[in-house]
């Protein structure tokens, strides 16, 4: 599935509503990245995922929607989430299957 280009490239996260700004930095600079093909990955604290990302529209305006599958310090991990972009600034939520869930922000950074 292609992405319009609104929502490719990588992000950085500024603000989570669960974790403070040195936990999303822990291992690197927390982050996100969307491709035109539709996946992606991103990384905050010593979780990392793996993206499918999707157009959707639940009739408030388009966002991206998500599924992701990777590892919470090493042990597996996975979930969903969406985000919405207006301009260089990233809207979402982050759920983890079965545990924690966060709203975050993330700031265009190419």
């Amino acid at each position: 599935m292609k992405i319009p280009g609104t929502y490719v490239g990588k992000w950085r996260i500024t603000h989570m509503d669960q974790w403070d700004q040195d936990f999303v930095d822990l291992v690197t600079t927390g982050h996100v990245t969307i491709r035109k093909d539709g996946t992606g990955g991103f990384q905050l604290g010593a979780v990392q995922g793996e993206m499918d990302c999707r157009i959707e529209d639940l009739g408030a305006g388009p966002l991206l929607g998500f599924t992701w599958d990777g590892s919470d310090e090493c042990d597996p991990a996975s979930g969903r989430g969406w985000v919405k972009v207006k301009g260089n600034q990233m809207d979402g939520h982050l759920f983890f299957h079965l545990g924690d869930d966060s709203a975050f922000t993330a700031k265009r950074l190419k």
